[in-house]
């Protein structure tokens, strides 16, 4: 029988860092978490190295996967660009190394939560491709193809929140206009349900009750919560969120034809109030393939613990692991 092998795998986000060992059946045998110091570059890469080496103690650990929530390079070492941490060109591989002495590898956090799923999750059947949306409040991704990650010339593919798809429309924090994460996000969600209060409260009855009457304080979990109880302005919000997320589904499966399309994230929490819609509008749009092929919509099934897994999973991939 072979022996088991252990990595650690942190998933390091904006509020907070959490970690895990993890065998290579995917299950997280230990985790622990602390909150992340966003504003302070030294703090945070102290607390991932505080985490790693109390969930080395006493375990015979060959690697260490690291999910950030920014842009990686091409390398899979140093952080470019983070936007709700303060790293910048920062060398977090080196560092994580120097006070570890263990292989390090550092990876996109929507890139280690995609291969998680492909590995042991909703895409765990696929010997070849799939490919991810995020939806929380932004729209990440994540592609495999060849059952490798795409990580692109510079390490920053799969950027999948910022395809086009409305002309001209609503601003995006990229910098340009009509983004999918601007009408298929949890972000989205909210601005849609919050406009169509404004104009027709009558029809918003159960989710203003929610908000206390302001329909500024509305949230994505009270779009939820009175959606589920048939609320119409909640359910249309989910509605025109499915709308667009099926449509940049059907994009994908054009351009790159997965085994497997995945969708992840808080808002997927929602189930087939997101996913009814998007899979409506998924299908419509590929009418045209008539008798052809095409990927199966999933949600995803790893929740929370897909980022550590799936870093984990990396840390067992690094040329040195093991050494």
């Amino acid at each position: 029988m072979a022996a088991v092998t252990l990595t650690i795998g942190v998933d390091v986000g904006g509020t907070k860092v959490a970690a895990g060992v993890v065998d290579d059946t995917g299950t997280v045998l230990v985790q622990t978490r602390r909150d992340t110091p966003a504003d302070d570059v030294g703090k945070t890469c102290d607390v991932i190295v505080e985490v790693i080496r109390e969930l080395a103690e006493g375990r015979a650990v060959e690697g260490v996967g690291i999910g950030a929530a920014g842009w990686i390079d091409a390398s899979r070492s140093t952080v470019l660009f983070a936007p709700n941490l303060a790293w910048r060109d920062e060398p977090l591989r080196e560092f994580v190394n120097g006070a570890t002495d263990l292989p390090v590898i550092v990876e996109n956090d929507a890139n280690v939560a995609a291969w998680a799923e492909f590995r042991y999750g909703a895409a765990r059947d696929a010997e070849d491709s799939m490919v991810m949306f995020t939806i929380g409040t932004g729209v990440g991704g994540g592609i495999v193809l060849g059952g490798e990650l795409v990580r692109g010339a510079h390490g920053i593919a799969a950027e999948l929140g910022h395809m086009l798809s409305v002309p001209d429309g609503h601003q995006c924090g990229c910098g340009r206009l009509g983004c999918i994460e601007q009408y298929a996000s949890g972000s989205a969600l909210v601005r849609f349900a919050r406009a169509a209060a404004r104009q027709e409260p009558h029809r918003a009855a159960a989710l203003l009750a929610h908000a206390g009457g302001d329909v500024d304080a509305i949230t994505g979990r009270m779009v939820t919560v009175a959606a589920r109880d048939g609320d119409p302005v909640s359910t249309e919000a989910f509605a025109q969120v499915g709308h667009w997320l099926g449509s940049g589904l059907a994009d994908l499966a054009q351009i790159l034809d997965p085994q497997v399309l995945v969708v992840g994230g808080g808002v997927v929490e929602a189930g087939d109030l997101l996913l009814g819609p998007a899979r409506s509008a998924y299908t419509e749009a590929l009418a045209q393939r008539g008798r052809l092929p095409v990927a199966q919509v999933c949600p995803a099934k790893l929740g929370n613990d897909a980022g550590l897994i799936g870093a984990a999973d990396l840390a067992r991939r690094i040329p040195d692991a093991g050494r």
